[in-house]
């Protein structure tokens, strides 16, 4: 089985410490079964991993989020790139194609989709297996997993299979996020959560894919992406199809797409922070290296990060989204391959020239790669660790306290030995 993970989003609901670069499933904030803290990304990834026979795992995402995702995951995972944004069901017919061309997968092959940030138990995956078998036996195009509801939530959309607490029915028909009232009623009728998890055969995605670009190769997938239409899968494939099934999974399953819901799961404090003791059903996160003190706050979340700072009652932070989407400030965080890095200072004198500080944490036997700056002036101060250090063709042992001024058109690199973590001044005068 081809286990294809869609990981996209701009993340904005859980601001400050989201943004267009590290979207929520690349927070560490999610709590294990083992008490470690861990990535939406990463816990699911390890969960597969664990859990399903053989898995063969790919991720499909925007150009922005490669860099955080080989960070997190390694570099060995196949990674499959949208030329642009365009929706779910662009995204899969571009990893139907990775598969067939670049993987040289079987027709007949099951390929199971499924977003990269559920909270979810071990059962859960091993669910995947029974959508593998549906699909092999014949049973239907398509192979949902639909959750068995825990109350009529007006947030989510239903499956309403045909016959009511089968391990394996045809869809009667989808709704899309009702009202209590009906939400209720669907549940009676065996009604379950749509989770956004699917299985088909390659080929059959595949004629789906022709019918919309004429392709004997990735590439021309990939050079005509754009000719896909810009919508969900649901709309352009699920609704449409004429054999849909649903098999049933009844444990637990969260959607951490808020602020509410990922403090579920978390850790009441992260980072430097002083809570009172008659602060109550309240959660800090604090990425600055400077102290948060919180007093009496009841049903709150405060989180600090580069990007900002949030106050809020927990409830209403489920609207953060617009007040945060249209603010146009650059992303103060990044997760890079060979680390990460925070913006610690942007600042531009009456001359217009402009000084931009970063702190870099270069993972040990990681390397930022030889690059050079056309317009930069780049001074580099080494805080911790230890690190080879290539300034135009020549190698320095680079330690604590050592600095490095670097010109503008000069071919610099650096290779981490130790965990190292550099002071960076980029000039453009």
């Amino acid at each position: 089985m081809k286990i294809v993970l869609l990981s996209g989003g701009s993340g904005k609901r859980l601001w400050p410490l989201s943004n267009e670069v590290r979207s929520k499933q690349f927070l560490k904030l999610v709590r294990n079964e083992d008490g470690t803290v861990d990535s939406m990304v990463r816990r699911v990834y390890e969960q597969i991993s664990s859990n399903v026979s053989g898995a063969d795992i790919s991720v499909t995402t925007s150009a922005t989020q490669v860099e955080a995702i080989k960070n997190q995951l390694g570099s060995k995972v196949s990674i499959i790139v949208e030329p642009q944004r365009r929706n779910t069901f662009p995204a899969i017919a571009l990893a139907a194609a990775y598969l067939y061309y670049e993987k040289s997968c079987e027709p007949n092959e099951t390929v199971t989709v499924l977003p990269v940030d559920p909270y979810v138990d071990s059962e859960y995956f091993c669910t995947l297996n029974k959508l593998d078998e549906a699909v092999q036996s014949g049973a239907a195009d398509i192979v949902l997993m639909g959750v068995k509801p825990t109350y009529p939530s007006e947030k989510y959309g239903y499956i309403i299979p045909k016959i009511s607490g089968s391990e394996l029915s045809p869809v009667s028909q989808f709704k899309e996020k009702p009202d209590a009232e009906s939400a209720q009623a669907f549940i009676e009728r065996g009604g379950l959560w749509n989770c956004g998890v699917f299985a088909f055969k390659l080929s059959y995605m595949m004629d789906i894919v022709r019918k919309t670009v004429a392709c004997e190769s990735y590439d021309d997938v990939l050079n005509n992406y754009a000719l896909f239409e810009k919508t969900s899968f649901d709309y352009a494939v699920l609704e449409k199809a004429d054999r849909v099934a649903v098999v049933p999974y009844d444990g637990e399953w969260k959607d951490l797409g808020t602020w509410n819901t990922i403090t579920e799961v978390m850790d009441p404090l992260y980072g430097f922070a002083i809570v009172s003791d008659d602060c109550k059903n309240t959660h800090v996160v604090n990425e600055l290296e400077i102290p948060i003190v919180v007093m009496g706050a009841h049903d709150m979340i405060v989180a600090a990060g580069p990007d900002g700072i949030l106050v809020a009652d927990k409830e209403q932070s489920s609207y953060i989204k617009k007040y945060v989407e249209n603010m146009d400030i650059r992303p103060m965080y990044e997760e890079r391959e060979w680390g990460d890095y925070t913006v610690l200072n942007v600042s531009l004198d009456e001359n217009g020239n402009k000084a931009v500080t970063k702190k870099k944490t270069v993972k040990k036997d990681s390397e930022i790669k030889e690059k050079t700056h056309i317009s930069n002036r780049t001074v580099w101060t080494v805080l911790s660790g230890k690190a080879v250090i290539k300034i135009n063709g020549r190698n320095h042992d680079a330690f604590p306290g050592d600095t490095y001024t670097i010109d503008k058109g000069v071919a610099h690199s650096l290779r981490a030995e130790e965990n190292t973590v550099i002071l960076e001044i980029q000039v453009n005068a």
